[in-house]
């Protein structure tokens, strides 16, 4: 297996409401990231999009992009793993240069939510016979993560209230980002209305359109295309139970655990080199569960990092430093490929006011359904 790069990025900014569509978004940073890698071609693209079918009555949207990018000829796939799409997408593209059997690959991401309504499809990640009919969504499972959380370590809902106060502070200096103007405080986020008790509105991650792609090439011809090549350090990835109820505990995120130990031995870097998380910050206290599972804190503490300011750019373990899920937006089949970016740009020394001070290794941690599925990634700098 031979060691893998990024040499190439794009991502457009995140809108609430795109007019676009979807084969022209995505051809747009496929174009770009080509451009940005100093190539006309790659060996194989891979979409990733999660609800195409449901919202624009589109199917076999990877050779729809690569013929509007002008790719006709290549390998295309779409790659699905629910809300982790973009993630699996990633990883299938680099096990394909891995291996050897593709030389260059070009990975996208692209969702336009705003079309028709997301919920109802969204809640499909979810157990169909077993679940859904009980009127289980998304939104409702990690309500009741919270619920459970705020039970077990007496804690309140404003517990989790800095996490979306960092995102929104680290999105107003990111271009990209949905939220780039609005400035949210503490109080905010406390007054903000109900979506599921305890869940309230800057508690999860709004719906949004955008698209962004990243170009993979063998780490021994990545200075060919790239004076600032970002390696990818391991790439893993691992299930839970399938249900919440079915977990022994559902607050230990067993899938994020297992799939971040397996990329640390991977990579064979302790858990103390890792400089910045970019983690699935699509509800709060799936951050805090992160942050608890991969063992940034203890169990009960995830919490703690946020309100001490840990998490901040000049924090121990800073997350979401462009945003993240909650204030960039969260375009599902788009979004660890705008991690990625945000990622290489902070590796390369490319994020602007967000730039945090010489990071060499940073972590990817992108989360399916209810925690059900987790990829993890390491990147290292050149």
């Amino acid at each position: 297996m031979r060691d893998v790069s990024v040499i190439g990025t794009s991502q457009l900014p995140v809108k609430k409401r795109c007019e676009r569509s979807i084969r022209t978004l995505g051809a747009d940073v496929v174009r770009a990231a080509l451009n940005d890698a100093g190539l006309e071609r790659v060996d194989a693209l891979y979409v990733s999009n999660m609800l195409s079918d449901e919202l624009q009555s589109q199917k076999h949207v990877a050779a729809l992009v690569a013929d509007e990018a002008g790719l006709a000829g290549v390998e295309a796939l779409q790659v699905r793993a629910a809300t982790a799409s973009g993630a699996a997408a990633l990883r299938v593209a680099y096990m394909a240069v891995s291996s050897g059997l593709v030389e260059t690959a070009v990975v996208v991401g692209v969702e336009k939510m705003s079309d028709l309504i997301p919920t109802p499809a969204l809640a499909k990640a979810l157990d169909a016979e077993r679940e859904a009919p009980d009127g289980a969504t998304l939104i409702s499972q990690n309500a009741l993560a919270m619920r459970l959380y705020m039970e077990r370590y007496n804690v309140s809902a404003d517990a989790f209230t800095h996490f979306a106060v960092n995102a929104h502070r680290n999105a107003r200096q990111n271009p990209n980002a949905i939220f780039r103007e609005k400035a949210v405080t503490a109080d905010m986020v406390r007054a903000s209305r109900p979506i599921v008790p305890p869940i309230r509105l800057y508690d999860c991650a709004p719906i949004c359109d955008g698209a962004a792609a990243v170009v993979l090439a063998p780490t021994a011809r990545a200075t060919q295309f790239s004076d600032t090549p970002v390696r990818i350090l391991a790439a893993t990835g691992a299930t839970d139970r399938f249900r919440l109820s079915d977990r022994s505990d559902p607050l230990q995120l067993q899938a994020s655990h297992l799939s971040a130990a397996q990329a640390f031995q991977e990579a064979d870097i302790e858990r103390s080199a890792v400089d910045f998380f970019e983690l699935h910050d699509a509800f709060s206290i799936m951050s805090c569960l992160q942050l608890e599972a991969v063992g940034f804190a203890t169990p009960g503490c995830g919490w703690q990092l946020a309100e001490e300011g840990a998490i901040a750019l000049n924090g121990r373990i800073p997350i979401a430093t462009m945003g993240g899920l909650k204030a960039r937006g969260h375009p599902i089949g788009a979004t660890a490929v705008y991690q990625t970016c945000e990622i290489v740009q902070q590796l390369t020394g490319r994020a602007g006011p967000n730039q945090l001070t010489d990071p060499h290794i940073a972590m990817l941690q992108s989360i399916g359904g209810a925690a059900t599925t987790v990829f993890t990634f390491l990147f290292g700098g050149a």
